[in-house]
């Protein structure tokens, strides 16, 4: 699947503030920049930096008065469709260390306060049928809701009031993962079909040997998501952290999926 991605940032600011920005898709092996261009706007220099696990990269932007963003980009997704039923469970003893920080509860994911609740709703389950009954879960017992959460929602309110964007569904369904034994993390990605168009946000899974990507929200598939970055939770992910404070003049995500991709 190819993707084309046009991202229009446009934020004002009422004093000088460092910004981090997260919104240039990762190149991977499961996905190819064709062509990308960022443009900043801004008076003053840029710096790139690695991304969480040297995945993707973020970029260092001063907010001057005012910062403008464009993101322009051509993206092939070569990914297999995820069958997460079909995945054994790997024993938490035999995960790899850096795959380990991802069984711990993190700000937004407190897993440990959910772990009774996977222990008893879904017991006898384990790796790959456990995952997929977790999604299932959160897709079905989640109504998604624009405006029903703010900044500092995490997984347990999102479980509690049963509403919520793309990054409460995946808060809640790594929290959970977490919880049965499943190392999981946040991923920022972009995706066509999300309504209302933005940034998204999914879960990546650690299930025999690989991370596998899921949209407890439903709306978008494994094979057409292009990840931006990842991390333990929203704090890692953010598209834009704002070292001080600014207001939104515009924003805009369009993704579509070209159905025929040009020849190499």
């Amino acid at each position: 699947m190819r993707l084309a991605i046009d991202v229009h940032l446009d934020y004002g600011f009422p004093a000088p503030a460092d910004v981090l920005l997260q919104i240039e898709a990762a190149l991977l092996p499961d996905q190819r920049i064709v062509e990308a261009v960022m443009d900043v706007f801004s008076d003053h220099p840029i710096r790139a930096v690695p991304g969480e696990e040297g995945i993707g990269q973020r970029c260092w932007a001063r907010g001057d008065g005012r910062l403008v963003v464009d993101y322009r980009a051509l993206i092939d997704v070569d990914r297999p469709v995820v069958a997460l039923e079909a995945y054994a469970a790997t024993p938490i003893r035999m995960l790899p260390g850096p795959v380990t920080a991802y069984l711990l509860p993190s700000r937004y994911c407190q897993s440990d306060r959910l772990e009774g609740f996977v222990l008893r709703e879904f017991a006898g389950l384990d790796g790959g049928p456990l995952a997929a009954a977790l999604a299932a879960w959160v897709e079905g017992a989640i109504d998604y809701r624009s405006g029903s959460s703010m900044g500092e929602t995490t997984a347990l309110d999102t479980f509690a009031t049963r509403a919520g964007v793309c990054r409460d569904y995946a808060h809640l369904l790594v929290a959970l993962a977490r919880g049965g034994g499943i190392p999981a993390r946040c991923v920022s990605a972009y995706a066509p079909g999300v309504d209302p168009p933005d940034f998204h946000a999914v879960a990546e899974l650690w299930l025999e040997g690989a991370w596998r990507l899921v949209d407890a929200t439903g709306m978008a598939r494994c094979q057409d998501i292009a990840r931006v970055g990842v991390g333990r939770d929203a704090t890692d992910i953010a598209f834009m952290t704002i070292f001080g404070s600014a207001w939104l003049q515009r924003q805009e995500v369009r993704v579509r999926a070209v159905q025929e991709r040009a020849a190499d």
